[in-house]
């Protein structure tokens, strides 16, 4: 009976462990959201102000410095003084606020109208930016608290001296920051700064998401035990979308955990990036009996809808992101191939990382019973998405075809799968002929016959 006991405590433990696991999952998931918000950092920076305004006016308030010796040098002496430099640091700090609130404004307008919309949130998410601008806010700020703690009464003088000379050094260090800002804006709206700094984004997420490499075993045999296992269930019911929006987030352990409970298995329509609209039907859940609501809304709550796409699980953001540079570049009003070389050249280092990464199985398993099939991102998908669109408005520029071999000639070189090698030279073959049908020049075309033997042979 002991035993038994204790073998229950030991299961209780083991799955409060995996749920808080769980939970601290789709936190992490919040959280990483929060953190590329622009006003989270801001409001932190104001908030560490407020605290530190407290907290040296209570030092200053227990020192009690004397206005004597070396100290009538280092620190303001007159009540006058003080409040005359606190608040010509104030007002100058939420001028100069105001002033790095409007360069933001106006290389988000550049950025928008040379590398398109859907950019600005890489500009916003910059954490200069964000810095700066809390930065000069949190200063002002500070400067009014320690402002009103100034007392001068017949009976008693307050005089924050210590307070007083962190504010001065505050704006002393806004002014070297807004040097640096300044900078950082004239560098960041830069063609090679952006695609540099969007495929350091993609890269780090591929890495997260597609973390092994290749391995001997495959789970193609598994595919084979689909149709069987949802015949093995008397009941199927559709999983209905409840809004519209992009699919940002699916709990996959908490998913695995509700077909468990209820003994199931969920084939999912849609992965992380997908948009739904309101009753589509998002998944379908097989079951022996007949669900509750209380079960379909608890499936629900994995998932997580919004209104833009996120690039914690969705791979392919980052990707169509560059594809659109590169795109806008190549149109006839923008006509920048360097750019779009710059995109092609990026894109092949994502590309070759991945010809040699793990995918991950669509089949979640859990003691060999199948729970889970989940539409899942696939190198063929992600090659399609990155070379397609600039495959189809390149025609016109020879420069940017050629580049464009070139790179599927050195992604050819990483790939070691053959239905990798296959999808590489399926593009190579449209490129060239596209190629055949669009260049005007015999030497282009046999510039480009020639790098294409890398990929398709002789």
């Amino acid at each position: 009976m002991g035993n038994s006991d204790e073998w229950n405590v030991g299961r209780r433990r083991v799955f409060f462990v995996y749920r808080q696991g769980i939970f601290m999952e789709r936190i992490l998931f919040f959280w990483n959201e929060l953190k590329a918000t622009f006003w989270f950092v801001p409001v932190l920076i104001i908030f560490l102000a407020i605290l530190l305004a407290l907290g040296f006016v209570y030092l200053d308030y227990q020192l009690n410095i004397p206005q004597e010796g070396i100290s009538r040098y280092l620190f303001i002496g007159s009540v006058d003084s003080a409040r005359s430099i606190l608040t010509t640091i104030s007002a100058a700090m939420i001028g100069v606020g105001g002033t790095v609130f409007s360069i933001t404004l106006v290389a988000l307008a550049l950025a928008s109208n040379q590398f398109g919309p859907r950019l600005i949130k890489n500009f916003m998410y910059d954490r200069l930016n964000q810095i700066v601008l809390g930065a000069y806010i949190a200063t002002f700020i500070y400067c009014l608290i320690v402002l009103n703690m100034i007392k001068e009464t017949e009976q008693h003088v307050f005089l924050p001296s210590v307070s007083i000379s962190l504010a001065m050094i505050m704006a002393l260090l806004n002014i070297i920051l807004l040097i640096v800002f300044i900078h950082h804006i004239a560098v960041s709206i830069q063609a090679d700064k952006v695609v540099s700094r969007i495929s350091e984004t993609l890269l780090q997420n591929i890495k997260t998401l597609f973390p092994d490499k290749l391995e001997d075993e495959s789970d193609e045999q598994k595919e084979h035990d689909e149709a069987s296992a949802k015949s093995d269930y008397k009941y199927s019911k559709p999983l209905l979308a409840e809004k519209n929006g992009y699919l940002q987030y699916i709990d996959t352990k908490m998913l695995k955990k509700l077909t468990v409970e209820m003994d199931g298995l969920i084939a999912l329509h849609f992965r992380a990036g997908g948009y739904l609209v309101e009753g589509i039907q998002l998944g379908t859940i097989y079951s022996h009996e007949e669900l509750t609501d209380e079960q379909i809304k608890k499936t629900h709550d994995v998932f997580v809808v919004g209104q833009s796409r996120t690039q914690q699980q969705d791979a392919e953001y980052a990707v169509h992101q560059m594809v659109e540079i590169a795109v806008r570049a190549l149109s006839p009003g923008v006509n920048d191939p360097y750019t779009a070389i710059a995109c092609i050249d990026n894109l092949s280092a994502v590309m070759s990382y991945l010809a040699k990464a793990n995918f991950p199985s669509a089949y979640t398993y859990e003691e060999d019973q199948l729970r889970i099939i989940e539409e899942k991102l696939t190198f063929e998908g992600v090659l399609d998405a990155a070379f397609n669109q600039i495959r189809q408005f390149s025609k016109e520029s020879p420069a940017v075809v050629i580049r464009l071999m070139e790179a599927l000639n050195t992604i050819n070189g990483f790939a070691e799968k053959k239905n990798y090698r296959a999808a590489v030279r399926s593009h190579a073959q449209m490129v060239l002929n596209m190629a055949k049908q669009s260049f005007t020049e015999a030497a282009d075309l046999k510039d480009l016959e020639k790098r294409s033997k890398g990929v398709l042979g002789e």
